[in-house]
């Protein structure tokens, strides 16, 4: 007994050929985009006055935020630009090949400079300095070394020690750990205030959009009633998140650009240099966390509010 085709998975497997070959409705595709976008601004306008409120307040957030991660920008500046000053300082024996220990010193990782100093040169600035007595320099030559990372200074120093030719080797110790415990605690500072940024943004925009929800309930059910698709429905209401997001960005920026030129005039004043992409960085991250967690405190007030 032959088996005949079934007719559903035939009439399928055309309907699928045919749909294959019809062009997509790009205006169909625009209108709903419009439509979407439409429905955004409806639920921002149907909030009224308290928008006034949500924008300013996450922008007083992400101004502080802003502030603080460009001032830790700046602080990091200095302490590098402070750290990358000090230098260690390797006292050489008598008859020794200065040369050959300058190269041997120089060929190490994070070696950045080595320069000799003369115990003659020493001897007369310190002369100059103080009042000395009427004796024989008693100053041995002196090796001052630079490295590229502070955090490698003990190491450096004891492979100094091992060398033969140098009698001792010292750095200014108990800077150097003040640096790091300064980096450490500015990091961790701005880590922390990272998050309670996030938490105070998505509390802030779930709420809002738990008011909306409320006020619009009646709608989005005769929505669902009629078979409207879940993005449909929720994608206005994420977007009007990250529009309050991004508008209390686009007002932040007006502060942080003022704390910017302090931090310039600051920099300019010691005599530093300015990270060129500090400012950017700074301003690329209030938008993004802006935009970012307005979306997500959305999402989640949607998903914890609106059940679809």
């Amino acid at each position: 007994m032959i088996k005949k085709p079934n007719k559903n998975i035939k009439n399928q497997n055309l309907k699928q050929k045919v749909k294959s070959h019809i062009p997509k409705d790009w205006m169909s595709e625009i209108r709903i985009t419009y439509r979407i976008i439409m429905e955004t601004v409806k639920g921002i306008t149907q909030t009224g006055l308290v928008n006034i409120a949500i924008i300013t307040t996450i922008a007083a957030i992400l101004t502080i935020f802003g502030s603080i991660f460009r001032v830790t920008l700046a602080l990091n500046s200095f302490v590098n630009s402070m750290g990358s000053a000090l230098e260690v300082s390797a006292y050489l024996s008598d008859g020794v090949d200065v040369n050959a220990t300058i190269d041997k010193i120089r060929g190490w990782e994070h070696v950045k400079k080595v320069t000799f100093i003369s115990k003659d040169i020493s001897w007369i600035k310190l002369k100059k300095e103080i009042e000395v007595p009427d004796i024989t320099n008693p100053l041995p030559d002196t090796l001052r070394i630079k490295l590229d990372d502070t955090k490698y200074i003990s190491d450096i120093v004891d492979k100094l020690k091992q060398i033969e030719g140098i009698n001792d080797a010292s750095y200014a110790q108990d800077l150097v750990q003040k640096f790091e415990m300064l980096n450490t605690i500015i990091n961790t500072a701005t880590l922390v205030f990272v998050v309670i940024v996030c938490v105070l943004t998505i509390a802030i925009i779930n709420n809002t959009i738990e008011l909306v929800i409320q006020s619009r309930k009646e709608e989005i059910e005769i929505m669902r009633l009629m078979g409207v698709s879940n993005w449909y429905i929720k994608t206005p209401l994420i977007l009007q998140g990250a529009t309050y997001g991004f508008l209390g960005a686009l007002v932040a920026i007006i502060p942080i650009d003022i704390v910017q030129n302090y931090i310039i005039k600051m920099h300019e004043f010691f005599m530093i240099s300015i990270d060129p992409w500090a400012q950017f960085a700074v301003l690329f991250s209030v938008l993004t966390l802006g935009v970012a967690f307005s979306s997500i405190g959305s999402f989640m007030s949607i998903k914890k509010h609106l059940q679809v």
